[in-house]
């Protein structure tokens, strides 16, 4: 299995890290072994998932006629 090796990361970053990875019982290596894989499975897909979900909720939804409103509001 191929070895990633991150430098320079900020020590308040590290620390957080180490800390995620203490609230879910889990060495740092771990954590951050999860935290790459959970990325690596999100894809560009997951995210047109989601907008093809919130599409649909959208045209369940009645609209009003924008051109009734725009006449009513010329007509004032």
């Amino acid at each position: 299995m191929p070895h990633v090796l991150v430098r320079e990361l900020p020590s308040t970053v590290v620390q957080k890290l180490k800390q995620r990875a203490r609230q879910h019982g889990r060495s740092l290596q771990a954590e951050l072994k999860s935290i790459l894989e959970q990325a690596a499975r999100s894809t560009a897909t997951d995210t047109r998932a989601a907008a093809l979900r919130i599409r649909a909720r959208l045209l369940k939804r009645t609209h009003t006629d924008s051109a009734k409103l725009i006449a009513a509001d010329r007509s004032r």
